[in-house]
């Protein structure tokens, strides 16, 4: 009975160091991610950085910590600013870095994201010190260049690029906002009145074009008019003309004696002077 308990012991005790050992070698091997490296302290002292792929280190004696590589933010809660104007602003921002160093990142700084938040806000005020209201509203971009070089060139020692930084909000002081609703309200209305104008400017001109056409073509087509009639009148003339001359001393007699003949036959009493005899007394009157 009492060796049965013996052998139950030994094989708990052997299966008991058989686990610990799978564990040790479990936590000796280390498989790190493209976007990620391993920096390993060896009793305290750092001895490199590993990775990416399978990582070997001991158990107990080697402490690893994990880097991102990975691009990653930062927000920036709001802060207020005074303006070379003396205006309070508050301004909140994002700050996008990115771990290039990761010896650096681990050893030189130790807590990045705290310090660089401390950093940002001195720089941000010490920017918008430097500038007018109007200028930090109108220079967003050129703000947010300046804050990323400026935040770049402190982050360098600690291994870190500040790869972008972006203003979410500028909020000036409460009643410039009312001045610029304000503002923004009687533009829109000035371009209300312009491009009404600039509408009825469009519009007489196009009236004007419109009757100018008309008074052309009433006018052309009287000229045209004029033409046609005056072409009427020579062609009838030149008709006249040639019948005219086609007519012989026999034909005009013929119709002198026809238009006798019509004066005759009406009702009213009339004397008819034959034109040979009108012919003879201007004959003997010369």
């Amino acid at each position: 009975m009492l060796q049965e308990l013996l052998l139950t012991l030994d094989f708990l005790l052997m299966l008991f160091i058989l686990l610990i050992i799978v564990g040790l070698l479990a936590s000796a091997i280390k498989i790190v991610p493209e976007f990620k490296r391993l920096v390993i302290l060896r009793l305290g002292r750092f001895i490199g950085v590993k990775g990416p792929g399978v990582v070997f280190r001991i158990p107990i004696i080697d402490q690893v910590v994990w880097i991102d590589l990975r691009e990653n933010y930062f927000d920036v809660p709001h802060q207020t600013c005074i303006t070379k104007d003396n205006a309070p602003t508050d301004i909140d921002f994002i700050v996008y870095y990115k771990v290039v160093d990761p010896k650096a990142s681990f050893l030189n700084v130790a807590d990045f994201r705290g310090a660089a938040i401390g950093i940002a806000t001195t720089t941000l005020r010490a920017v918008i010190g430097e500038m007018n209201l109007d200028e930090v509203l109108a220079k967003r971009d050129e703000i947010n260049n300046i804050l990323r070089v400026k935040l770049d060139e402190v982050t360098e020692r600690w291994g870190v690029k500040i790869t972008n930084v972006e203003i979410r909000e500028i909020l000036p002081p409460k009643p410039v906002q009312e001045a610029m609703i304000k503002q923004m309200a009687a533009e829109r209305n000035r371009r209300a009145m312009v491009t009404e104008a600039e509408g009825k400017k469009e519009s007489a001109i196009k009236v004007a074009e419109g009757e100018k056409q008309a008074a052309i073509l009433r006018a052309e087509g009287e000229r045209q008019a004029q033409i046609l009639k005056a072409e009427g009148y020579a062609l009838a003339l030149d008709t006249i003309s040639k019948v005219a001359r086609e007519l012989d001393e026999n034909t005009m007699k013929l119709q002198y004696l026809e238009g006798l003949k019509r004066i005759g036959e009406a009702q009213s009493t009339k004397i008819v002077i034959p034109l040979e005899i009108l012919e003879m007394i201007k004959g003997w009157l010369e």
